[in-house]
């Protein structure tokens, strides 16, 4: 793990912290909050793509911006980046936007393709929840409306039900759905919250090679700003854009029998 820090000044204001800083949703919202003139902490894997974004966001007017080089597979480093989260300002927001989208036939065809997959969208998500948790316990939150950290994760529709089209995926993002109901009532008790966020089809480079167009895609910037909104109002779970709520409850009510002779 490297740490960089670009930028002088000190910051007042509890800083953001983006974990998979380089997706093109996490990139939308944290203009949003550089144009605000936020501090971000920006976590990433891609040192040239993260001082990219991070001089994008001093350029649009973020208070102070903190890169962290971290591949989120080398669990061992995980505790340590976690702690160095806190050591100025205890930070106010923790979002998780790290992900891939595996090629179905690919895990199918191959067990280390799956398990990828998995720890990618799964078990790094889970190992760094786990220290970050722990964390947030030591620093219980005041009670009442502004209480107190946010952690806020993106997991998938898929994750709603598994379909054959992309069951190691959905599975993936079904499995960090559920650890985040259980995050939410564990950190619920020391006034911290979680926000599950389910998008359903986003225009980003992870959908670069998917067939495009339609009502059912969305903008990184619009689901952006649901995320935000939600976060900002103590959300605990978020669908967007805001008829895959309705799309899903549909998907989970059809008959397993009938489900599975269906090409979804």
């Amino acid at each position: 793990m490297s740490n960089t820090m670009r930028n002088g000044g000190e910051s007042g204001s509890k800083p953001i912290v983006v974990f998979g800083a380089t997706s093109d949703v996490a990139i939308a919202l944290s203009r949003r909050y550089a144009q605000e003139g936020a501090s971000l902490i920006l976590v990433g894997r891609n040192e040239s793509r993260l001082t990219a974004v991070a001089d994008d966001l001093r350029v649009r007017g973020a208070l102070h911006v903190r890169t962290l080089l971290q591949d989120s597979l080398t669990y061992d480093d995980h505790p340590t980046l976690v702690e160095s989260l806190f050591t100025d300002h205890a930070p106010a927001k923790f979002y998780f936007f790290q992900g891939s989208l595996p090629d179905q036939a690919a895990c199918e065809a191959s067990f280390e393709v799956t398990r990828e997959a998995v720890e990618v969208n799964f078990l790094s998500i889970v190992s760094y929840l786990t220290w970050l948790a722990s964390a947030l316990e030591r620093r219980p939150g005041e009670k009442g409306a502004a209480g107190g950290a946010s952690i806020i994760v993106v997991s998938s529709v898929a994750g709603d039900r598994g379909r054959g089209s992309n069951y190691v995926y959905g599975a993936s993002k079904g499995g960090l759905t559920i650890f985040l109901q259980g995050l939410r009532n564990r950190l619920h008790k020391s006034n911290h919250g979680v926000l599950t966020v389910k998008p359903g089809f986003i225009d980003t480079k992870m959908t670069a090679d998917i067939e495009k167009g339609g009502p059912l895609w969305a903008k990184p910037e619009k689901v952006a700003d649901d995320i935000r909104l939600a976060a900002d109002g103590g959300r605990m779970v978020l669908y967007t854009p805001w008829f895959w709520q309705f799309i899903m409850l549909v998907i989970k009510s059809i008959p397993e029998g009938i489900f599975k002779r269906l090409s979804l």
